[in-house]
C-alpha cells in the first residue's frame, strides 16, 4: 500500500491516468504515449489506484423507478427475475411492442443450443415473437403447449411455434388438434393420439417456456377470442374468483385452476406440468391486468 503523505508524486500520476482512462475515455496505449510511460506501467497504475479505493464507480439509470419495482416482485414474489418496460400513454400496441421486445432479448440471453422451446399463443408472445432477432442460428425445437384456434395470428400456436423456430434458425413440432375439445372424454380421446401426445410430452420436458399471462376482466381479452363468452358469464367468472389466464386455464389469485367445466376440456399442458422446467418466462402487458393485481 502506498504511503500517501511521503509518495505524493505517485499518488499524483496515478491520479492522472485515472484521469485520463476514466473521464476521457483515452485507452491506456494512448495514455502511455501522452506520458512516455510504458503500457505495462500505465496497467500498473490503473490497477494500483483501484486497489487503493481512488476509482468510484457509479451508474445511474434514467430508469431507475422501473429497476426499484423490479426488485420489489422480486423480493415480495417467488419470481427469480422481473423485467419491467416502460409504457407508452394512449398507445397500448407500442407498449406490447416494448414488452415484446424486452422479452425477445432476454429470451436470447438465455437461450442454449439443444434447448426445447415450449410456448402459448397470445397477444404478448406473438409481440415477442414479431421482433425476434438472433445473431446466430440456434439449434432449438420449438413446440407449442397448447391447441389452436385459427383466425388470429396470435391464437394459432402452431403459426406463432413455426415464425419462432424460423427466426432462431430451428425446427418445430406442431400439434394438430384444437384448444378446446368438445368434451372431456373426446379431449382424453385427442391426446392420446400418438402425434398429439409426442408433442405435448415434448412441451412437459422443455428447457425453456415462454408463456402469456391473460386477463379475464377486460371485454377486449384475448382469451374472449379463444372463448367467446356473453357478459353475464364474464361477470359470473369474476364473481367466482377467477383473475386470470395461464396455459388457457382460468386460474385465481393463487396460482390454483378454477373449477370451471371449460377447463377439462382443454388440449394443453396443464399449469403444474411447467414446474421442472427452470426457464419460464411470463409475458404480460396492459394496465387492466395490473389494476386487477394490485386490487387483489
Amino acid at each position: 500500500m502506498v504511503d500517501k503523505k511521503n509518495d505524493f508524486e505517485l499518488i499524483r500520476q496515478i491520479h492522472t491516468v485515472l484521469v485520463l482512462h476514466y473521464l476521457e475515455g483515452k485507452k491506456q496505449a494512448d495514455i502511455a504515449r501522452d506520458l512516455n510511460l510504458s503500457n505495462s506501467k500505465v496497467n500498473r497504475l490503473i490497477t494500483q489506484g483501484r486497489k487503493m479505493g481512488m476509482v468510484k464507480i457509479d451508474i445511474e439509470s434514467p430508469f431507475e423507478t422501473l429497476m426499484d419495482i423490479e426488485c420489489g416482485l422480486t423480493g415480495s414474489t417467488s419470481l427469480s427475475e422481473v423485467i419491467v418496460t416502460p409504457s407508452v400513454a394512449g398507445s397500448a400496441e407500442t407498449t406490447l411492442q416494448q414488452v415484446g421486445r424486452a422479452a425477445a432479448n432476454h429470451l436470447l440471453e438465455i437461450l442454449r443450443d439443444g434447448d426445447v422451446i415450449a410456448i402459448t399463443g397470445g397477444k404478448a408472445v406473438s409481440a415477442t415473437v414479431e421482433v425476434l432477432q438472433a445473431e446466430r442460428a440456434f439449434d432449438v425445437t420449438v413446440v407449442p403447449l397448447t391447441g389452436g384456434i385459427q383466425g388470429k395470428h396470435y391464437t394459432d400456436v402452431n403459426h406463432l411455434a413455426t415464425q419462432m423456430a424460423d427466426r432462431l434458425g430451428g425446427k418445430t413440432m406442431l400439434l394438430h388438434a384444437p384448444l378446446f375439445a368438445e368434451s372431456r372424454d373426446q379431449r382424453d380421446m385427442l391426446e392420446q393420439v400418438s402425434s398429439i401426445r409426442e408433442v405435448l410430452d415434448l412441451a412437459r420436458r422443455a428447457n425453456v417456456a415462454l408463456v402469456g399471462v391473460g386477463s379475464i376482466e377486460p371485454e377486449g381479452s384475448s382469451y374472449y377470442d379463444l372463448h367467446p363468452v356473453p357478459e353475464a358469464d364474464r361477470k359470473m367468472l369474476m364473481g367466482m374468483g377467477v383473475i386470470g389466464e395461464f396455459l388457457a386455464h382460468l386460474i385465481h389469485i393463487d396460482g390454483s385452476v378454477s373449477n370451471y367445466a371449460l377447463n377439462s376440456r382443454l388440449v394443453s399442458v396443464a399449469p403444474t406440468d411447467l414446474t421442472p422446467c427452470t426457464r419460464v418466462i411470463g409475458v404480460s402487458a396492459g394496465h387492466k391486468k395490473y389494476c386487477r393485481s394490485r386490487r387483489c
